[in-house]
């Protein structure tokens, strides 16, 4: 059986998955959300907007967010743009 999966919050920012925000005009200011990040040990960083308020009540069935997640939404061109540098395995 495999561990438990654990972040780990030592790891760094290696890459960005697809372009920025700026480069999908997602943004007007100096801001950078949306973004999508490989970390150096392999796993990914989301960055967008915090809506696990407005869709805790509505999750489909099996679906849950646990103390210490957040559900986060990003465009839909952000994760496009970010699909060609996602591996396959």
């Amino acid at each position: 059986m495999a561990a438990r999966w654990e972040p780990d919050p030592t790891a760094s920012f290696a890459r960005r998955l697809g372009k920025s925000s700026h480069e999908l005009g997602q943004t007007s200011g100096n801001a950078s959300c949306p973004d999508i990040w490989e970390l150096d040990n392999g796993d990914v960083a989301v960055i967008g907007r915090d809506l696990t308020a407005s869709y805790q009540g509505r999750l489909p069935e099996g679906v849950s967010i646990d103390p210490g997640e957040q559900l986060v939404v990003i465009p839909r061109a952000t994760i496009i743009a970010a699909k060609a540098d996602i591996p396959d395995a």
